[in-house]
């Protein structure tokens, strides 16, 4: 069986943790509705980024903006209609040494520990928002704020993500990177999976620190799994 071994591991929330493509995409089709914009567009800009900045992308007038982010936020943050975990993903996360993980998410803090809950998942000693940090992703500040609150040089972690800017961001900021979902875009660098199901946290092994996991084979390998 395949492993993955990292010193810790790094994981995006929607789309990789959490399911909440459906709410998601209402919450956008209302957004293009009251703008009169291009759903296809501005999802396809939004999918990994910070809500203020895909507003921002597609209203340029910054007191609108900042109104409009507001009122999103405030829709989102009390709404959790369909929000269920990626399969796989709680099994996983239990079964990880705390110190062993962290959420980089561009949500923001209230918002991730609402769609962590409504999936019923547990939150990480370390949660990275978009509160946290100045540069959302395909920027890697997120992932090296979460990589050195636990300690870990970045070389060392791995960042488990969902969308184009996620994955870049985790290639620039810690460099091994695993996809999960259907994202395929990066099947030549990154490993892929559909979800978490048969993941497994392995035994320790002697001489080695961080945590491996026994991972089914990858839908596409992008470069050796096994380290």
């Amino acid at each position: 069986m395949p492993q993955l071994h990292a010193a810790a591991l790094l994981f995006d929330m929607d789309g990789t943790l959490v399911d909440s493509t459906a709410l998601v995409e209402s919450t956008w089709a209302g957004f293009c509705e009251r703008h009169q914009l291009d759903l296809a567009e501005v999802l396809a800009f939004a999918h990994g980024r910070p809500t203020r900045e895909t507003v921002r992308r597609f209203l340029p007038d910054p007191d609108e903006a900042a109104a409009e982010t507001r009122r999103l936020v405030a829709h989102e943050e009390s709404e959790t209609t369909g929000i269920t975990e990626v399969p796989g993903a709680r099994a996983l996360l239990t079964a990880l040494p705390a110190h062993a993980w962290a959420v980089v998410t561009s949500a923001g803090r209230r918002l991730a520990e609402v769609r962590m809950a409504a999936a019923g998942l547990p939150l990480p000693g370390i949660l990275v928002s978009a509160d946290d940090v100045t540069h959302g992703k395909p920027d890697p500040e997120g992932y090296l704020r979460a990589a050195a609150a636990l300690g870990c040089p970045p070389e060392d972690a791995v960042v488990v993500e969902d969308s184009g800017a996620g994955v870049r961001a985790g290639l620039a900021g810690c460099g091994r990177t695993v996809v999960i979902g259907g994202l395929d875009a990066y099947d030549d660098v990154a490993p892929r999976w559909a979800d978490f199901r048969g993941f497994r946290v392995a035994a320790p092994q002697s001489g080695r620190a961080g945590v491996i996991l026994d991972v089914p084979e990858p839908v596409a390998a992008g470069g050796a799994v096994r380290s």
